[in-house]
């Protein structure tokens, strides 16, 4: 049997409508007052950017540089240098081809930009910016225009000094803190992309830390999706205040232009490069004098860690304060100056901001043992090149992909080495685990588990050991320096 529904009375039903009335009305006006919030929050953060901006652009500059480069062949002698130069040139037209075409100078130009750190005059750019310019052109945001003299260079960081001279109101960026920059963090760049004065991109702070991209020597990049383009080259990168954090120097793009990833040096690092070039014109750093190289998960197994952590000690270089503090080969270096490493580029970016002259402390593991050692910082040489990167150079036997044979006088000769320094590699296997370490024939094999090899029974012994686990450590050498490297047979 079916309940039938009590009918609605029409009190019931008005009762109902006017309640259904003074909930919508409710809800309009509520939605209408968060709509009224939201826009009032979106119009501050608008009028906050518009207002650094304002702020900043005046001391953002315009350079336009020429540089003389001498060109050959081609009509009237214009062909540039590094193509005249092209090995294709002589393949098809004799080695005389150079000698008898005509060659003449050119001027190149080129333009990027910078920003104003002081009122007498200084600016800080890139040095690609301005590197080998027979002349530097600086215009300002009020079309004046000023003749620039480079004060100094570091190519190593990328970083350059100008100096305009007899400038008057000159407007100035402050500086601020890059190491309280935070992941997700607001930034703005300013430049000149294209050559469109006085750009204004906005994105945030993507990541910090960047290294091992392969710009420059010394890497510690703060990486923004604030579109960066070709002109926008040592441009500042702007935080919230007003404060500039970086110099924009790179972009990576697989088109030429913006593809969401730029790249911007520090300005903490900046500063330092800038005291400096104004105080000597040139940059010293320190040095330990090691070849070091990252600890991954079968090198930290292999020297006995918990965790892949620290910078591996491949080399130490004689006559240098590492060998004069008794740094081994083999020491992982974990801390500087009771600062926790992160990885070779950290490690060589602190080192290079020591005092020569000053010491240091180092904490390392050795054979399994924390040891401090107290190190004097000396100079970096002149003409130094990097030598703390990780080297892709390394060893052993068939399961593994290597040939190896006896050094003779001839080869030991042939390939710079020391006879009975180890075995070299006569060839590697496609595909092999030796392969895919970069291996190559010509390179030296100096340990086998940290077992010095000199001959084929010295490297007999230390593959019956190593055969137990498949896995070995092997020391490597070629040129001047040498690197560790696992291998794991297939």
């Amino acid at each position: 049997m079916k309940t039938k529904k009590p009918p609605i009375s029409v009190l019931g039903m008005l009762t109902f409508l006017l309640l259904s009335f003074s909930l919508t009305g409710s809800m309009s006006f509520a939605q209408s007052e968060i709509n009224g919030g939201d826009t009032a929050i979106l119009d501050r953060s608008s009028k906050a950017f518009v207002n650094v901006v304002k702020q900043a652009k005046p001391a953002v500059v315009h350079i336009k540089v020429e540089k003389t480069t001498q060109g050959g062949g081609g009509p009237g002698g214009q062909l540039p240098e590094e193509l005249f130069n092209h090995p294709f040139f002589e393949q098809f037209f004799g080695p005389q081809f150079r000698q008898q075409m005509p060659r003449r100078d050119f001027k190149q130009r080129g333009q990027g930009s910078g920003f104003i750190i002081s009122k007498d005059g200084f600016i800080l750019t890139n040095n690609h910016v301005v590197e080998e310019a027979d002349t530097i052109k600086v215009i300002l945001s009020d079309n004046r225009e000023f003749e620039a003299k480079v004060v100094g260079t570091d190519p190593q960081t990328d970083v350059a000094l100008l100096k305009i001279e007899d400038p008057k109101n000159l407007p100035v960026l402050p500086l601020g803190d890059s190491s309280k920059l935070e992941e997700g963090e607001w930034v703005i760049a300013i430049g000149n992309p294209f050559g469109l004065s006085q750009s204004i991109t906005v994105g945030v702070v993507s990541a910090t830390g960047r290294s091992s991209v392969g710009i420059s020597e010394y890497e510690d990049f703060i990486q923004t999706d604030a579109a960066i383009n070709p002109g926008n080259s040592g441009g500042p990168l702007i935080n919230g205040h007003g404060e500039v954090v970086g110099i924009n120097t790179a972009l990576f793009s697989r088109t030429g232009g913006y593809m969401g990833i730029g790249f911007a040096i520090p300005i903490n690092m900046a500063k330092s490069i800038e005291d400096q070039l104004q105080q000597k014109g040139k940059v010293v750093r320190g040095w330990l004098g090691v070849v070091i190289q990252n600890v991954d998960k079968d090198l930290a197994e292999s020297f006995g860690l918990k965790e892949a952590k620290g910078v591996l000690v491949s080399e130490v270089q004689e006559n240098s304060p590492a060998s004069a503090a008794g740094i081994k080969q083999g020491d992982i270096i974990m801390k500087l100056n009771d600062v926790q490493l992160t990885d070779v580029s950290d490690l060589r970016n602190r080192v290079a901001m020591l005092e020569p002259g000053s010491t240091a402390m180092v904490h390392v593991i050795r054979e399994g043992r924390e040891k401090k050692v107290q190190v004097t910082v000396a100079e970096q040489p002149s003409g130094f090149s990097s030598t703390e990167k990780p080297m892709n150079h390394k060893n052993p036997m068939e399961k593994y992909g290597l040939t190896l044979q006896e050094l003779t006088p001839e080869l030991a000769e042939k390939f710079d080495y020391q006879q009975g320094s180890g075995l070299i590699i006569a060839d590697v296997k496609p595909g092999s685990p030796a392969d895919a370490a970069s291996l190559k024939p010509g390179y030296l094999v100096e340990e086998v588990d940290k077992v010095k090899i000199r001959n084929l029974n010295d490297l007999k012994k230390a593959m019956e050991q190593a055969q137990k686990s498949g896995k070995i450590l092997l020391r490597v050498r070629f040129g001047d320096y040498s690197t560790y490297v696992v291998l794991v047979a297939k």
